[in-house]
This record gives structure tokens, sequence and C-alpha cells, in this order.
């Protein structure tokens, strides 16, 4: 079977780490996949004897792709038996079977997130991807029942979770014993679902109850939106060093913050999966989340602490409670627990279903 796997947004967030573990899976079968995207980003996979580069800079979501797709590239994707895309944008002319995985259909759950223009856009390539696509996958049973609702029910939906990247694996033994020190750490950005705006207003009352804590924010404050202003205000009133900001990390940078972290908090309002709880236990980390449908889907029977989603005044008594009364544990997981979400079982069970 010949598959083209669409490798574009190798490199974005969530996306790219779920097609990024799963490729090395993908790759070690009887299969031969043309990898579409930029040279420089695959070259990496070209010792693989089944994989062929063909080189795209066709950006995603643009008129190119969805009105003007090269027509040499369209040609050879049409030779092939299948086109495999790792999110919802799909080139326009492609014949062969599609398959797609929606990480989550965020933006009609959460319309405020987005203009009603940019809402209407984006649904309508969801529906696209919804009808072009013989198959749905998606990272959680909860964003599995959200995509039906929007979109309906006539293909099949099928979850395929996500997992730790094979970086962490390697890097673990080495740094989930390293010293603890006293910081929070925060991973997403400032969009309203990612909850930095409720962990701000749990964070600063706390530190004038005597948390000695920082908060790490990993990004750039330089990033921040001038529509974000109220964020931006509240961290501008605080006169300290309590919170920092990392700029932009690798991710040897990222899993070293994590494992030195007192305690990640992930305040989301809505996620399709949330890593970063994965990734903090794994690195022997505790984490406080929300209580949201689908960490409770994720972390069912995983050694976290909840709290209400979008409660700062929840979130500063658990804060208070686990660091200044030194409650914290350090999580240990166990083998079915670091067994339980990893990119075989995922890359296998996609597998299964192109074939």
């Amino acid at each position: 079977m010949t598959i083209v796997i669409d490798c574009r947004m190798i490199n974005a967030s969530g996306i790219g780490v779920y097609l990024r573990g799963c490729l090395p899976f993908f790759f070690n079968t009887g299969n031969f996949f043309f990898l579409l995207g930029k040279k420089k980003e695959l070259v990496i996979y070209k010792k693989y004897s089944n994989v062929k580069i063909i080189d795209c800079n066709v950006k995603p979501f643009s008129l190119n792709e969805l009105f003007f797709f090269l027509i040499s590239l369209i040609k050879q994707i049409n030779k092939t038996d299948l086109f495999y895309s790792p999110y919802f944008n799909i080139p326009c002319g492609i014949k062969t079977p599609i398959y797609t995985t929606i990480h989550d259909i965020i933006f009609p759950d959460i319309p405020e997130i987005t203009s009603k223009i940019g809402l209407f856009i984006r649904m309508q390539f969801f529906r696209r991807a919804y009808k072009k696509s013989n198959k749905i996958f998606t990272v959680s049973k909860f964003s599995k029942s959200r995509i039906e609702h929007h979109l309906g029910y006539t293909k099949p939906v099928i979850v395929t979770y996500s997992a730790i990247q094979h970086d962490f694996t390697e890097k673990r033994e080495q740094l989930k014993y390293i010293n603890k020190n006293n910081t929070i750490i925060f991973i997403g950005n400032i969009k309203k679902h990612k909850g930095l705006n409720c962990l701000l207003d749990a964070f600063i009352p706390a530190k004038k109850e005597g948390l000695s804590h920082k908060l790490v924010i990993i990004g750039s404050k330089d990033n921040f939106r001038t529509k974000d202003n109220s964020i931006l205000n509240k961290i501008n009133e605080i006169t300290d060093d309590s919170i920092q900001f990392t700029g932009f990390v690798s991710d040897n940078e990222l899993m070293e913050y994590i494992a030195k972290a007192a305690l990640l908090v992930q305040p989301s309002l809505y996620e399709g999966f949330g890593l970063p709880p994965l990734e903090a236990m794994f690195l022997g980390t505790p984490v406080l989340i929300s209580d949201i449908p689908v960490f409770k889907e994720i972390y069912d029977d995983f050694p976290v602490t909840y709290f209400k989603s979008d409660n700062p005044l929840e979130l500063k008594d658990k804060l208070l409670s686990l660091l200044k009364n030194n409650k914290v544990i350090t999580p240990v997981l166990s083998k079915e627990q670091l067994s339980k979400y990893t990119f075989k079982k995922t890359a296998e069970k996609i597998l299964k279903e192109l074939n």
C-alpha cells in the first residue's frame, strides 16, 4: 500500500507531536510512504528505505491549498492508495481515499475565541474535511462526542490517543530524580480555553497568603496580543519577579523546566487531550488540573489533583494546600499507566483502519 502523509505541520505544537510520534511506527511496516512537506524539515526521514519526500511549500489553510494546489503534486498523490492528513485541512483535487485526524473542535464549542467570520471559515474547513474523509481520527472520547455533535454521525470517528514523545522517554531516567525548585509551571498560551486568567487570579492572592513559589510561563511575554491586555495588566501589577516568562524553549529545555518544577498547573477550560500533565507525571512532577470532562477521561486512574474548572478561589486553596502546607506527593506511575498512552498503539490503530 502506498500512503501520502501530509507533513506540512510537522513542527506545529500538538499536531506535530502527534505526527512525529506516529511516523517511525508507520514506517516499520510493509507500506510505502510519500511525505508531503518542506524537504529541510523532513530530511531526517530519508534514512527509511520505504519513504520518499515530496517537497511542498504550499501553506496549510491557504487559498493556494484550497483552490490552486500544484497539479503535478495532485497527479502524484492520486496515483497512491490513500492520503492521510493529521489535521482538518485537505488540498483540493485529491481523488484517492482521504483520512484525517481532527484533534478537537473547540471553535464552535467556545466561539468567543474567534470572530464570527473566523468561526464561519473554520466550520467550512471542518465540514469539508468531514465530507471528504472516509474515516476521522481524534485524540479522546470527549473530542469524538463533540465532533459527532457538530458534524454528524455518518462517518466513523475513531479514538487514537496522543502520547509521550520519544525524547521524553529517552531523558526520563536522567531527569525524573532531578532536584526540585520553587516553581509552578504553566504550559500553554493566552487563549481563553487555556485558563491562564484563572491561574493568575489564584496565584496572585496565594502569594499574598504566603506562597513562596514562582510561576513560570513557558513562552514569550512579547507574543501577548493587545486584546489580551487584561492578563498583561494583572502580570504588570506584580512588582517582584514572582512571574517569569521563559521565551522560546527547546524540547530539552522544556523537559528540564517540567522536571525541576514543584508543580505543573493545567487550568484548561477545554482540551482535545491535554498532554502536559502526562509529560509532567512521566518526569516525576505532580500536577494540579481542572476537572473538565476530557481530563476526567484521560487521567481517570492517574495520581492527579483536580480543582473546579474556572474557579480561581478553589485553585488558590489547592495551591496553598499542596505547596505552602507541603502536601504535594511525587507521582509514581505504574507499568499499566506508563503503557496506557503510546504512539506505537496509536500508529497501529491508525494503520489498521487505513488497511
